[in-house]
Protein backbone atom coordinates (compact mmCIF):
# COMPACT_ATOMS: atom_id res chain seq x y z
CA UNK A 1 0.00 0.00 0.00
CA UNK A 2 2.77 2.65 0.62
CA UNK A 3 4.75 1.32 -2.22
CA UNK A 4 1.60 2.45 -4.50
CA UNK A 5 0.77 5.42 -2.95
CA UNK A 6 4.94 6.46 -3.31
CA UNK A 7 4.34 5.38 -7.40
CA UNK A 8 1.25 7.18 -7.02
CA UNK A 9 2.81 10.72 -5.87
CA UNK A 10 5.97 9.79 -7.87
CA UNK A 11 4.30 9.91 -11.30
CA UNK A 12 2.83 12.80 -10.37
CA UNK A 13 5.68 14.52 -9.78
CA UNK A 14 7.23 13.39 -12.96
CA UNK A 15 4.28 14.19 -14.74
CA UNK A 16 4.32 18.14 -13.75
CA UNK A 17 8.22 18.55 -14.35
CA UNK A 18 10.97 18.57 -11.75
CA UNK A 19 11.91 22.00 -12.73
CA UNK A 20 8.56 23.13 -12.44
CA UNK A 21 7.85 21.27 -8.97
CA UNK A 22 11.09 22.44 -7.23
CA UNK A 23 10.52 26.09 -8.55
CA UNK A 24 7.03 26.73 -7.65
CA UNK A 25 7.81 25.17 -3.44
CA UNK A 26 8.47 28.53 -1.34
CA UNK A 27 11.66 28.99 0.76
CA UNK A 28 14.32 26.48 -0.72
CA UNK A 29 17.63 27.32 -0.35
CA UNK A 30 19.50 26.76 -3.75
CA UNK A 31 21.36 23.80 -2.56
CA UNK A 32 18.36 22.39 -1.59
CA UNK A 33 16.79 23.39 -5.08
CA UNK A 34 19.23 21.58 -6.96
CA UNK A 35 19.04 18.54 -4.87
CA UNK A 36 14.95 18.56 -5.57
CA UNK A 37 15.94 19.35 -9.43
CA UNK A 38 18.44 16.63 -9.73
CA UNK A 39 16.58 13.76 -7.86
CA UNK A 40 13.07 14.68 -7.98
CA UNK A 41 12.08 10.97 -6.77
CA UNK A 42 13.63 11.88 -3.69
CA UNK A 43 10.84 14.66 -3.17
CA UNK A 44 8.21 12.22 -2.65
CA UNK A 45 10.16 10.21 0.13
CA UNK A 46 11.05 13.47 1.68
CA UNK A 47 7.16 14.72 2.21
CA UNK A 48 6.69 11.22 3.89
CA UNK A 49 9.80 11.47 6.40
CA UNK A 50 8.37 14.94 7.14
CA UNK A 51 4.99 13.27 7.70
CA UNK A 52 6.31 10.51 9.89
CA UNK A 53 8.30 13.04 11.85
CA UNK A 54 5.59 15.18 12.83
CA UNK A 55 3.08 12.40 13.36
CA UNK A 56 5.49 10.87 15.64
CA UNK A 57 6.09 14.29 17.31
CA UNK A 58 2.86 14.22 18.43
CA UNK A 59 2.29 11.00 19.93
CA UNK A 60 5.41 11.38 22.28
CA UNK A 61 3.71 14.82 23.28
CA UNK A 62 0.25 14.33 22.98
CA UNK A 63 -0.14 14.48 26.87
CA UNK A 64 2.32 17.57 27.34
CA UNK A 65 1.62 21.07 27.50
CA UNK A 66 3.52 21.32 24.22
CA UNK A 67 2.11 18.63 21.74
CA UNK A 68 3.54 19.85 18.68
CA UNK A 69 -0.16 21.83 17.26
CA UNK A 70 2.34 24.35 15.88
CA UNK A 71 3.92 21.85 13.76
CA UNK A 72 3.55 23.02 10.02
CA UNK A 73 3.30 26.91 10.71
CA UNK A 74 6.56 26.76 9.32
CA UNK A 75 8.49 24.49 6.45
CA UNK A 76 11.67 23.23 6.02
CA UNK A 77 10.46 23.89 2.31
CA UNK A 78 10.02 27.63 3.63
CA UNK A 79 6.14 26.73 3.31
CA UNK A 80 3.54 24.02 2.17
CA UNK A 81 4.31 21.60 -0.30
CA UNK A 82 1.53 20.16 -1.84
CA UNK A 83 2.60 16.59 -3.78
CA UNK A 84 0.51 13.54 -4.45
CA UNK A 85 -1.49 14.63 -7.54
CA UNK A 86 -1.29 15.98 -11.16
CA UNK A 87 -2.77 19.24 -9.75
CA UNK A 88 -0.29 20.24 -7.48
CA UNK A 89 -2.12 23.33 -6.24
CA UNK A 90 -4.50 20.43 -4.82
CA UNK A 91 -2.82 18.04 -3.65
CA UNK A 92 -2.49 16.19 -0.63
CA UNK A 93 -0.77 18.81 1.80
CA UNK A 94 2.66 18.01 3.02
CA UNK A 95 3.76 20.07 5.65
CA UNK A 96 7.58 19.84 6.67
CA UNK A 97 8.25 21.50 10.06
CA UNK A 98 10.48 23.88 10.79
CA UNK A 99 10.66 26.25 13.94
CA UNK A 100 9.21 29.32 13.97
CA UNK A 101 11.57 32.07 15.23
CA UNK A 102 10.61 31.52 19.19
CA UNK A 103 10.69 27.77 19.02
CA UNK A 104 14.14 27.54 17.04
CA UNK A 105 16.30 27.24 20.52
CA UNK A 106 14.10 25.70 22.73
CA UNK A 107 14.27 22.17 23.82
CA UNK A 108 11.08 21.40 21.46
CA UNK A 109 13.27 22.72 18.66
CA UNK A 110 15.77 20.11 19.88
CA UNK A 111 13.35 17.80 19.49
CA UNK A 112 11.83 18.50 16.11
CA UNK A 113 15.04 19.25 14.36
CA UNK A 114 16.70 15.68 15.81
CA UNK A 115 12.91 13.63 14.70
CA UNK A 116 12.82 15.24 11.15
CA UNK A 117 16.18 14.60 10.26
CA UNK A 118 15.28 10.64 11.43
CA UNK A 119 12.10 10.78 9.03
CA UNK A 120 13.45 12.31 6.17
CA UNK A 121 16.50 9.33 6.27
CA UNK A 122 14.08 6.46 7.88
CA UNK A 123 11.53 7.21 4.74
CA UNK A 124 14.66 7.77 1.78
CA UNK A 125 16.08 4.45 3.45
CA UNK A 126 12.85 2.37 2.70
CA UNK A 127 12.13 4.18 -0.61
CA UNK A 128 15.62 2.60 -1.44
CA UNK A 129 14.78 -0.86 -0.28
CA UNK A 130 11.49 -0.68 -1.95
CA UNK A 131 13.41 0.42 -5.54
CA UNK A 132 11.23 3.62 -5.71
CA UNK A 133 14.51 5.18 -6.25
CA UNK A 134 16.85 5.02 -9.34
CA UNK A 135 20.21 5.70 -7.83
CA UNK A 136 20.12 3.23 -4.75
CA UNK A 137 18.77 0.15 -3.85
CA UNK A 138 19.97 -2.56 -1.49
CA UNK A 139 23.31 -1.97 0.38
CA UNK A 140 25.49 -3.55 -2.33
CA UNK A 141 28.43 -2.97 0.77
CA UNK A 142 26.55 -6.49 2.83
CA UNK A 143 26.19 -8.42 -0.31
CA UNK A 144 28.07 -11.69 -0.64
CA UNK A 145 30.39 -10.71 2.41
CA UNK A 146 30.81 -12.06 5.57
CA UNK A 147 31.76 -12.04 9.27
CA UNK A 148 32.82 -14.23 12.03
CA UNK A 149 31.60 -12.46 14.89
CA UNK A 150 28.49 -13.41 15.55
CA UNK A 151 28.95 -16.98 14.22
CA UNK A 152 29.00 -19.09 10.60
CA UNK A 153 26.65 -16.59 8.29
CA UNK A 154 26.92 -14.71 5.08
CA UNK A 155 25.22 -11.38 3.94
CA UNK A 156 22.44 -11.99 0.95
CA UNK A 157 18.71 -10.50 0.94
CA UNK A 158 18.20 -6.94 0.72
CA UNK A 159 20.09 -4.90 3.52
CA UNK A 160 18.73 -1.80 3.56
CA UNK A 161 21.20 1.64 2.83
CA UNK A 162 20.90 3.71 5.47
CA UNK A 163 23.98 5.31 4.44
CA UNK A 164 22.19 6.44 1.24
CA UNK A 165 19.23 7.85 3.25
CA UNK A 166 21.83 9.72 5.68
CA UNK A 167 23.78 11.05 3.78
CA UNK A 168 20.71 12.31 1.54
CA UNK A 169 19.29 13.98 5.03
CA UNK A 170 22.50 15.66 6.01
CA UNK A 171 22.40 17.41 2.28
CA UNK A 172 19.29 18.38 2.27
CA UNK A 173 18.18 18.72 5.81
CA UNK A 174 21.31 20.67 6.87
CA UNK A 175 21.51 22.83 3.88
CA UNK A 176 19.13 25.52 5.46
CA UNK A 177 22.11 25.89 8.31
CA UNK A 178 23.87 28.42 6.35
CA UNK A 179 24.68 31.70 8.95
CA UNK A 180 27.46 31.41 11.17
CA UNK A 181 25.55 31.98 14.44
CA UNK A 182 25.00 29.53 17.55
CA UNK A 183 21.43 28.23 16.13
CA UNK A 184 23.18 26.78 13.33
CA UNK A 185 25.80 24.74 15.06
CA UNK A 186 22.76 23.75 17.76
CA UNK A 187 20.37 22.85 14.82
CA UNK A 188 23.46 20.93 13.14
CA UNK A 189 24.01 18.89 16.27
CA UNK A 190 20.75 17.81 16.84
CA UNK A 191 20.08 16.88 13.57
CA UNK A 192 22.99 14.39 13.34
CA UNK A 193 21.68 13.26 17.08
CA UNK A 194 18.37 12.12 15.18
CA UNK A 195 20.28 10.82 12.47
CA UNK A 196 23.21 8.85 14.78
CA UNK A 197 19.78 7.22 16.62
CA UNK A 198 18.80 5.81 13.42
CA UNK A 199 21.92 4.34 12.57
CA UNK A 200 22.61 2.75 15.87
CA UNK A 201 19.15 1.06 15.68
CA UNK A 202 19.44 -1.12 12.27
CA UNK A 203 18.52 -4.49 12.60
CA UNK A 204 19.81 -7.64 11.77
CA UNK A 205 17.36 -10.41 10.91
CA UNK A 206 18.60 -13.82 10.10
CA UNK A 207 17.08 -16.75 8.26
CA UNK A 208 18.63 -20.49 8.89
CA UNK A 209 19.80 -22.75 6.60
CA UNK A 210 20.55 -26.54 7.39
CA UNK A 211 18.94 -30.35 7.87
CA UNK A 212 15.66 -30.50 10.08
CA UNK A 213 16.20 -26.46 10.52
CA UNK A 214 19.39 -26.82 12.25
CA UNK A 215 21.12 -23.44 11.50
CA UNK A 216 24.15 -24.23 10.02
CA UNK A 217 24.42 -21.28 8.26
CA UNK A 218 22.51 -18.21 8.34
CA UNK A 219 21.30 -15.59 5.84
CA UNK A 220 21.13 -12.01 7.20
CA UNK A 221 20.49 -8.66 6.31
CA UNK A 222 19.57 -5.17 7.84
CA UNK A 223 16.65 -3.90 8.24
CA UNK A 224 15.08 -0.52 9.42
CA UNK A 225 13.74 -0.01 12.89
CA UNK A 226 10.10 1.00 13.57
CA UNK A 227 9.96 4.78 13.73
CA UNK A 228 8.23 4.54 16.81
CA UNK A 229 11.17 3.26 18.69
CA UNK A 230 13.27 5.95 17.52
CA UNK A 231 10.38 8.16 18.65
CA UNK A 232 11.04 7.06 22.07
CA UNK A 233 14.20 7.04 21.74
CA UNK A 234 14.32 10.95 21.18
CA UNK A 235 11.99 11.45 23.27
CA UNK A 236 14.86 10.27 26.28
CA UNK A 237 16.96 12.29 24.72
CA UNK A 238 14.56 15.53 24.86
CA UNK A 239 14.30 14.90 29.08
CA UNK A 240 18.18 14.75 29.37
CA UNK A 241 19.25 17.76 26.79
CA UNK A 242 21.89 19.99 27.79
CA UNK A 243 21.45 24.07 27.92
CA UNK A 244 24.73 24.86 25.89
CA UNK A 245 25.90 28.34 24.56
CA UNK A 246 28.54 28.80 21.93
CA UNK A 247 32.03 29.88 22.07
CA UNK A 248 33.42 32.46 19.95
CA UNK A 249 36.81 32.19 18.38
CA UNK A 250 38.63 33.24 15.40
CA UNK A 251 39.77 36.68 13.62
CA UNK A 252 36.09 37.50 13.62
CA UNK A 253 34.78 35.98 17.15
CA UNK A 254 32.62 33.72 14.96
CA UNK A 255 30.46 30.97 17.10
CA UNK A 256 32.82 28.12 16.51
CA UNK A 257 32.17 25.58 18.84
CA UNK A 258 29.10 24.33 21.76
CA UNK A 259 30.27 23.98 25.18
CA UNK A 260 27.36 23.07 28.18
CA UNK A 261 26.31 26.39 29.65
CA UNK A 262 28.03 26.12 33.21
CA UNK A 263 30.50 28.80 35.20
CA UNK A 264 33.80 28.22 34.46
CA UNK A 265 33.64 24.79 32.56
CA UNK A 266 34.44 24.20 28.47
CA UNK A 267 32.84 20.51 28.76
CA UNK A 268 31.41 19.66 24.80
CA UNK A 269 28.01 18.02 24.65
CA UNK A 270 28.44 14.27 23.77
CA UNK A 271 27.50 13.75 20.17
CA UNK A 272 24.10 11.92 21.43
CA UNK A 273 23.29 14.63 23.20
CA UNK A 274 20.17 16.81 22.46
CA UNK A 275 20.94 20.45 22.66
CA UNK A 276 19.41 24.10 23.78
CA UNK A 277 20.08 27.46 23.88
CA UNK A 278 16.93 28.95 25.53
CA UNK A 279 15.08 27.12 28.55
CA UNK A 280 11.23 26.74 27.15
CA UNK A 281 8.66 28.34 28.36
CA UNK A 282 5.45 26.87 30.31
CA UNK A 283 3.13 26.73 27.46
CA UNK A 284 0.51 27.53 29.55
CA UNK A 285 -0.96 30.67 28.15
CA UNK A 286 -1.11 30.73 23.96
CA UNK A 287 1.95 33.06 23.04
CA UNK A 288 3.01 33.39 19.42
CA UNK A 289 5.99 35.22 20.62
CA UNK A 290 7.36 32.67 22.71
CA UNK A 291 5.77 29.80 20.42
CA UNK A 292 2.82 28.37 22.46
CA UNK A 293 -0.16 27.32 21.65
CA UNK A 294 -1.41 27.70 25.38
CA UNK A 295 -3.54 24.13 26.59
CA UNK A 296 -7.12 25.73 26.99
CA UNK A 297 -9.55 23.65 25.41
CA UNK A 298 -7.35 20.50 25.90
CA UNK A 299 -8.63 17.41 27.25
CA UNK A 300 -7.75 16.37 30.52
CA UNK A 301 -7.73 13.58 32.96
CA UNK A 302 -9.33 14.24 36.00
CA UNK A 303 -8.18 11.51 37.69
CA UNK A 304 -4.28 11.23 36.73
CA UNK A 305 -0.78 12.40 38.09
CA UNK A 306 0.97 12.88 34.93
CA UNK A 307 1.06 15.36 32.84
CA UNK A 308 -2.47 15.03 30.64
CA UNK A 309 -3.96 15.23 34.22
CA UNK A 310 -5.97 18.81 34.56
CA UNK A 311 -3.67 20.08 37.45
CA UNK A 312 -0.83 19.57 35.43
CA UNK A 313 -1.97 20.19 31.75
CA UNK A 314 -5.02 23.51 33.12
CA UNK A 315 -1.78 24.79 34.74
CA UNK A 316 -3.91 25.48 38.13
CA UNK A 317 -6.83 27.42 36.31
CA UNK A 318 -8.94 24.54 36.05
CA UNK A 319 -11.12 22.52 33.92
CA UNK A 320 -14.80 22.22 32.59
CA UNK A 321 -16.88 19.11 32.43
CA UNK A 322 -18.55 17.89 29.42
CA UNK A 323 -21.64 15.49 30.18
CA UNK A 324 -22.52 13.04 27.26
CA UNK A 325 -24.64 10.27 27.04
CA UNK A 326 -23.66 7.32 23.88
CA UNK A 327 -26.93 5.35 23.24
CA UNK A 328 -26.34 1.71 21.11
CA UNK A 329 -28.16 -1.51 20.24
CA UNK A 330 -27.30 -4.54 22.31
CA UNK A 331 -28.12 -7.77 24.09
CA UNK A 332 -29.35 -8.52 20.45
CA UNK A 333 -30.97 -12.07 19.53
CA UNK A 334 -32.29 -13.90 16.81
CA UNK A 335 -35.93 -14.99 16.95
CA UNK A 336 -37.66 -17.84 14.42
CA UNK A 337 -38.60 -16.37 12.24
CA UNK A 338 -37.04 -14.62 11.35
CA UNK A 339 -35.80 -11.36 13.24
CA UNK A 340 -33.39 -9.61 15.79
CA UNK A 341 -34.54 -8.33 18.81
CA UNK A 342 -32.39 -5.80 20.39
CA UNK A 343 -32.24 -3.52 23.72
CA UNK A 344 -30.87 -0.24 23.98
CA UNK A 345 -28.41 0.36 26.36
CA UNK A 346 -26.73 4.09 27.03
CA UNK A 347 -23.83 4.86 28.85
CA UNK A 348 -23.10 8.72 30.17
CA UNK A 349 -19.73 9.68 30.07
CA UNK A 350 -18.10 12.96 31.26
CA UNK A 351 -14.97 14.97 29.06
CA UNK A 352 -12.76 17.44 30.47
CA UNK A 353 -11.26 20.06 29.27
CA UNK A 354 -9.09 22.89 30.64
CA UNK A 355 -10.50 26.01 31.15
Amino acid sequence: MVAQRHMKALSAVVGLGANIICSKIPGLVPRQRALCRSRPGALVALGEGARIAMDECRYQFRYSRWNCSNLGQGSLFGGEARLGTARAHRGSLVRVPRAHKPLIRSREAAFMHSILAAGVAHSLTASCSRGNLSDCGCDQGKHGSYSSRTGHWRWGGCSADVKYGLEFSRLFVDAREIKENARTLVNLHNNEVGRKVLEERMKLECKCHGVSGSCTTRTCWTTLPKFRELGFALREKYHSALHVEAVRAGRYHRPAFLKIKKPRAYHKPGSSDLVYLDRSPNYCEADAASGSAGTRGRRCNRTSARGDGCELLCCGRGYNTHQHTRVWQCNCKFHWCCFVKCSTCSERTEIYTCK
